[in-house]
């Protein structure tokens, strides 16, 4: 199966919060918008900020490895060498990590790269990288 871009819209309270953040920190492509809504170039996908704050969830997680996953959350798999430069810029603009950057499941199958923060609005993303990206679904 080729492997296609996705599309996902979240809820935001703040369309400027949102262009700082989604354009500015984390260098996402604007597209299409209007006074309500903003598509994003996210890393090859198409994720759409649409203001909903009605919509806002309060947080919540699940034990992963020790730690505290928020869910729901979203992000992508990226290179090492791009995961390490995000996780820099991330931590020079002041943003909280939920998650500091490290390495999951290290020495077992499936060993990542991961760290999770919240959008200005509370959206959980997380970003990841594999050093063997064939580990992407190992067991």
């Amino acid at each position: 199966m080729a492997v296609a871009p996705f599309h996902l819209a979240i809820p935001v309270d703040d369309l400027a919060k949102a262009r700082a953040f989604y354009g500015d920190l984390l260098g996402c492509a604007e597209g299409r918008s209007s006074d309500h809504w903003i598509d994003w170039n996210f890393y090859g996908h198409q994720l759409v900020t649409h203001v909903a704050p009605d919509r806002l969830l309060p947080p919540v997680s699940n034990p992963v490895d020790g730690h505290d996953v928020p869910v729901p959350h979203f992000g992508v798999v990226l290179d090492m060498p791009s995961w390490q430069e995000l996780a820099d810029r991330v931590r020079a603009a002041g943003i909280q990590f939920v998650i500091e950057p490290y390495i999951r499941f290290q020495g077992k199958p499936g060993e990542q790269a991961t760290m999770f923060f919240y959008d200005p609005a509370g959206n959980a993303l997380e970003f990841k990288a594999f050093a063997d990206i064939e580990q992407l679904f190992a067991k």
